[in-house]
């Protein structure tokens, strides 16, 4: 049973084939597929999967907590495994391709920021949008 299909039993929730052919996908996802890519990689395994099935399927994971839908200002929805590790986001502007990453010293200055003005942080989310360097600039790092 794949990840996401497990969190889906403890959520008690239905699944027919097709939902775990959908569950399978995400669960094996190493990028953040929007509804259309996962539909292609469904579709693949199961000839029969519509759309409108990947579709509802992602809205059911979505609201019951399994999915998180992200959006990158690119018109498109995309989804990853809904999980208590955080980590941030950069996406390439030219590929659209997006890069996860964590980095402490952002942590500890989003931290001091909010108490500087006068909260206690409880959450965030950081998406970095960035083309690559050139050759010439890359070698002035």
């Amino acid at each position: 049973m794949d990840r996401i299909e497990k969190l889906c039993a403890e959520k008690n929730l239905r699944m027919t084939d097709q939902r775990r052919v959908v569950a399978r996908v995400l669960s094996q996802a190493d990028d953040h597929p929007d509804v259309e890519e996962l539909y292609r990689r469904a579709a693949r395994l199961d000839a029969n999967i519509s759309i409108a099935t990947v579709y509802r399927t992602v809205r059911l994971f979505e609201e019951s907590g399994i999915i998180a839908r992200l959006d990158f200002r690119d018109g498109r929805s995309r989804y990853e495994e809904a999980t208590d590790d955080h980590h941030d986001h950069l996406i390439d502007t030219r590929s659209g391709k997006v890069i996860e990453f964590v980095d402490e010293e952002i942590e500890r200055l989003q931290e001091a920021i909010a108490r500087r003005l006068g909260y206690r942080l409880v959450g965030h989310r950081l998406e970095l949008y960035g083309a690559p360097l050139d050759p010439q600039e890359a070698e002035t790092l």
